[in-house]
């Protein structure tokens, strides 16, 4: 009929094309998980060591909370795991996207190569991951695969959302690594692991209780070594730095480095202080007043209590 558009073969086509095109937009705009379930990795075998998984949500944040003590495990022959569960794409103030994401993935499988420890980036987006179900088998199945004695995330009380996140992640996976039929692609560990808070200075709803406090004296100067790597965070300010910080000429960078390796090390020194006498309790009056630099860490309620020998035969240090 004249005036009457015809639909023909061809609209049909491109309509079809047209909802492929946006179904893909669509669903790359969700975050993307670094994990295949046809390819779920085997558990790690018992050859007596030690193996120890700390969690972080961001490419920093393990290195931060662990680099020292991961060290002194690496250095006796027990296995280390730093993971980080988003990829930090957002985490910077003048770039972002899979050129950070790929960035800062380098520079902390870096870190990991200097501690002798193995790194893993989860390809999520920074900002973006949630306590959902898929999540925490991602998390659950990490721990089974590193068939882990030690887990160590920070608390949930924390500032940043993913931080907050993946702690509750690994808190909801502390009794699910053990419960055969949840993930039962991944077997399910026969001994729940010891989960451990990593300190922080946050008050509410509880102060951080250090019930183990490790002397990392003898580690402190490789430790930040390997944690000046990370220049996109420590040098440039990550998401909080500006133009500027970190100087394009030779004598400024060297400034800036002298900086902030001063001020990590203050951290250190800074927590050998707070938890004076959680040292004292681990190593006795004399070399725990003596102590410089430490790293110290509370018992999660879930998972396996330790009792205190158990605690210095897991930091036999």
């Amino acid at each position: 009929m004249k005036g009457q558009k015809r639909f023909t073969a061809w609209h049909l086509v491109a309509g079809c094309g047209l909802g492929v095109v946006l179904g893909t937009v669509l669903h790359e705009q969700r975050p993307q998980i670094a994990w295949a379930k046809s390819a779920v990795a085997p558990q790690s075998p018992d050859d007596g060591k030690l193996r120890i998984i700390i969690f972080g949500a961001h490419p920093d944040d393990a290195e931060y909370r662990g680099a020292g003590v991961a060290m002194k495990w690496a250095r006796m022959g027990h296995h280390v795991k730093l993971v980080s569960a988003t990829n930090g794409d957002i985490g910077h103030w003048q770039m972002a996207g899979g050129p950070l994401a790929l960035r800062r993935s380098k520079e902390v499988m870096e870190v990991g190569r200097r501690l002798g420890v193995t790194t893993e980036v989860l390809d999520i987006h920074d900002g973006e991951i949630m306590p959902t179900l898929e999540n925490r088998r991602i998390i659950t199945r990490l721990i089974r695969q590193w068939n882990a004695d030690i887990v160590i995330a920070n608390r949930p009380n924390d500032y940043h959302p993913d931080h907050r996140y993946t702690s509750i992640l690994v808190q909801d996976s502390a009794y699910m690594v053990t419960v055969p039929f949840f993930c039962p692609d991944a077997p399910a560990l026969k001994k729940n692991p010891v989960f451990l808070y990593a300190s922080d200075q946050f008050q509410r709803p509880n102060p951080f209780r250090a019930d183990v406090a490790v002397d990392i004296d003898d580690v402190v100067e490789p430790t930040l070594d390997a944690l000046l790597v990370m220049e996109s965070q420590i040098h440039e300010g990550g998401a909080n730095g500006y133009a500027g910080l970190f100087p394009e000429d030779p004598a400024g960078r060297q400034r800036r480095r002298e900086e902030v390796r001063k001020e990590l090390a203050g951290r250190y020194a800074g927590y050998a202080d707070s938890y004076r006498d959680a040292l004292v309790k681990f190593y006795g009056e004399e070399r725990g007043r003596k102590v410089r630099y430490a790293q110290a860490f509370e018992v999660c309620e879930y998972g396996r209590q330790p009792s205190r020998e158990e605690l210095k035969r897991l930091f036999p240090f």
